[in-house]
């Protein structure tokens, strides 16, 4: 199964088209264009990796390899991007652990 999530981060402007593919249920590819050079580096040491394990990211007793990789990549200010929830979830809906659905976090000043 193939599933596509589209990420705008925010203030920064960047965008992300994540592809998220798995022809057996399980193993999950990641194919990622975005605008940002960190997440252009994500994308790059998340090629590397090769297939990631959907299963085992998903489990509690588990640090994954997808947001282990997300935490040595965007240090600083990038740490709450937006892009990587939409990397997560692109792979529970490509590996059939999640229903297709879009998410929005609305934030305003108070």
């Amino acid at each position: 199964m193939k599933a596509k999530a589209q990420v705008d981060a925010g203030v920064c402007g960047f965008k992300a088209t994540i592809i998220a593919e798995s022809v057996d249920g399980q193993f999950v590819t990641f194919d990622i264009a975005a605008d940002c050079e960190k997440n252009q580096a994500l994308a790059a040491k998340l090629r590397e990796l090769g297939p990631i394990d959907a299963f085992q990211e998903i489990s509690p007793a588990a640090d994954g390899r997808v947001m282990g990789t997300v935490r040595s990549t965007l240090k600083g200010c990038c740490s709450a991007c937006a892009i990587p929830v939409g990397v997560f979830k692109a792979m529970q809906v490509a590996a059939g652990l999640a229903l297709p659905k879009d998410i929005a976090i609305a934030i305003t000043k108070e």
